[in-house]
């Protein structure tokens, strides 16, 4: 195959997490965001080392997985779902044997390899969602929602996005109103002007609570009215509208980083507080804006149960939970376990697990903040058994090592990207543990992506 020139064939099967392998006499090229059995038309665009890589065209035939119409009106435009046109139980059979067949490959010995645990709701499960703000064409009306499949510009106004609660979209459609009749411009990624950035919008499955943030550059002279006047009639309008749950804060976050990220260097409380309340397995959490929680609220519970049972026996033992996030491992293990410590680098997410540590009552966990690789040196404890729970890139080598130097009986690694969960088993086998037990969790139904549990133990 050739740079630059398009090509049909059809989907032969799938790796992790999205990478399509389609045939084309005798050569293959990976093409992202494709259902094994798709008829597809694809350009190669990149080609290093005889591996070949391909952008998607158009699927010219469905797969025979594909028996069910999409749920979304955005589906195929906007880049967040792949799965939709897949019935359920299809999709967990397509991530459970992408992880299976991915861990096989660095797994030296037996295991137990125990399938996969589905969502329990697989539409509107999400309680955070980041919005982009700019156009779906260049200089086109303002857009507020996702990002355009293959597009880093490109926004998709998902007004109609069906992995939310609908407060989301009703939430979505009154701010958008309210920016497009004050004219305002949006940030834009090249030249840094503009002022509307982000809409961040978090809302509780159990309580139903919501929280909602909108994030603006301080470059107010782009509006035509005060800001003030804009942000009243914004928070009066999300104060008017009906919705299954109750908002509890409005904020205003001031960000001008020139990265596309969001963070605040200012941010004001419009209405109400900063915070919301979740409920899981039983405890409480108290949430700010910026807080980490598991976006799938009736997923982390059976994350969560999942992880519990493989930990096991935890009386009188001292129990490392390392990448603690805002504790919640932590608090769920703390009631049966001697002490919990949990090591986080987010100051703000230790603050909160902390803090919802009193609110459960909970006086047998310690929080620190800091990384991991320099943390652990000055903790004077030793744990009995320890849970990782590292973001998508997987644990720091060095770390890993210093972890593995304990030599604790069991290991329980939660992974929400299976290819750095199957990079670090390497070096955790050789050091002299071995894989026991291995469960997917699926949190992110209609996607690609999908969370794993690993239990090792150290080989006697």
């Amino acid at each position: 195959m050739k740079k630059g020139q398009e090509y049909i064939g059809i989907v032969d099967h799938i790796d992790f997490p999205n990478k399509g392998v389609v045939i084309v006499d005798g050569e293959a090229a990976i093409v992202k965001n494709t259902i094994p059995g798709q008829k597809v038309r694809f350009l190669i665009n990149k080609v290093r080392k005889g591996k070949c890589e391909g952008r998607l065209l158009e699927v010219l035939e469905r797969s025979k997985l594909e028996t069910e119409a999409a749920a979304c009106s955005h589906f195929g435009t906007c880049g967040g779902c792949t799965y939709q046109t897949v019935p359920y139980e299809e999709q967990l059979k397509i991530k459970e044997e992408q992880v299976k067949k991915m861990l096989d490959q660095v797994i030296t010995t037996e295991y137990n390899f125990e399938g996969i645990k589905g969502s329990p709701e697989s539409l509107g499960y999400r309680n955070k969602m980041e919005f982009s703000f700019g156009d779906e064409v260049k200089d086109g009306p303002l857009a507020l929602g996702l990002h355009k499949r293959g597009s880093f510009y490109d926004i998709v106004t998902a007004d109609q996005c069906k992995i939310v609660n609908e407060d989301y979209n009703h939430i979505l459609a009154m701010v958008l109103e309210v920016c497009r009749k004050y004219e305002l411009s949006f940030y834009h990624k090249l030249s840094h002007i503009g002022y509307l950035r982000h809409l961040l919008v978090r809302r509780a499955a159990k309580t139903g609570e919501i929280l909602i943030n909108l994030i603006t550059t301080s470059q107010t002279d782009s509006i035509g009215v005060a800001e003030d006047e804009f942000l009243k009639e914004m928070v009066d309008g999300l104060l008017s509208l009906e919705m299954n749950g109750k908002v509890v804060g409005i904020l205003h976050t001031v960000n001008d980083s020139l990265a596309d990220v969001v963070q605040s260097d200012r941010t004001d409380i419009l209405y109400g507080q900063d915070y919301f309340f979740e409920e899981l397995l039983g405890l409480k959490f108290k949430i700010s804006t910026f807080s980490f929680f598991q976006t799938n609220s009736l997923g982390a519970e059976v994350l969560y149960s999942t992880a519990r049972e493989f930990v096991g026996e935890t009386k009188d033992k001292l129990i490392f939970d390392l990448y603690s996030g805002t504790g919640t491992i932590a608090q769920l293990l703390a009631p049966v376990a001697k002490k919990v410590i949990g090591v986080e680098i987010i100051e703000e997410a230790v603050e909160a697990a902390k803090e919802n540590a009193a609110l459960n009552q909970l006086n047998n966990c310690e929080f620190i903040a800091g990384d991991v690789l320099k943390v652990i040196d000055s903790i004077e404890d030793r744990p009995d058994l320890i849970v990782l729970d590292p973001p998508r890139d997987g644990i720091h080598p060095k770390a890993l090592g210093k972890i593995i130097d304990y030599g604790v009986d069991r290991i329980v690694y939660i992974s929400c990207k299976p290819t750095s969960l199957a990079r670090d088993l390497e070096m955790l086998q050789e050091r002299g543990y071995k894989v026991e037990r291995v469960v997917c969790v699926d949190m992110f139904p209609g996607t690609v992506h999908v969370e794993t549990v690993c239990l090792l133990s150290k080989v006697k």
